[in-house]
């Protein structure tokens, strides 16, 4: 009975995950705007039906989406900080160098960037005012990182450098102002001076 409970979660598993991946590809060719369930149904050939028993409508496929691809983000930030080890200044600018030279190559969060289309199912929010998908996924990434190197500062002031560094990061996504390279200095050094006394 285990067995059959197993395997039926791991299709349903890679049925969303065939799902997300069709929502993302459409959203790259056509805008977040243009996407219809129907199409991610068709991509995928399930019925439209199927598309939403498993997100609920167009606003949980477009949390799924989100949530999948910050997910990615995160991991990448993961490898980037624990191969600097303990030295805050060189871990937080490889992280926010791979996430903004990441964002400005991924067509994903361009086609986030250039939505036209309101609502509240829409995928900018994700990234601005829903950003709690974010600051849980990468802040969970870089409490990990400072558990791990360092275990003697405070917690708050752990919490305060990781919330202070991702929305910095993230505004520059929004709207940056220089290279990735400078931004990431300049955002390593906000980091540094939070984390050391």
């Amino acid at each position: 009975m285990e067995t059959t409970s197993s395997y039926r979660e791991s299709n349903r598993a890679r049925l969303r995950q065939a799902l997300i991946r069709a929502a993302r590809d459409l959203t790259v060719e056509h805008g977040w705007e243009s996407v219809r369930m129907v199409d991610v149904a068709t991509a995928v050939g399930v019925s439209r039906q199927t598309v939403y028993n498993e997100f609920d409508g167009r606003a949980g496929l477009a949390e799924a989406l989100a949530v999948s691809e910050v997910r990615h983000f995160a991991q990448r930030i993961r490898t980037e900080l624990f191969a600097q080890g303990g030295d805050i200044r060189s871990a937080g600018y490889a992280a926010i160098v791979m996430t903004l030279e990441e964002a400005s190559r991924n067509p994903l969060v361009r086609a986030v960037l250039t939505s036209t289309r309101g609502g509240a199912d829409e995928l900018l929010p994700y990234l601005t005012t829903r950003s709690e998908i974010v600051l849980t996924e990468a802040g969970g990434v870089l409490r990990e990182w400072a558990a791990a190197f360092l275990p003697d500062t405070s917690p708050d002031e752990v919490a305060l450098a990781i919330d202070a560094v991702i929305r910095l990061t993230v505004s520059h996504i929004m709207l940056p102002r220089d290279t990735p390279a400078g931004t990431a200095t300049a955002l390593a050094e906000v980091f540094v001076r939070l984390l050391q006394p």
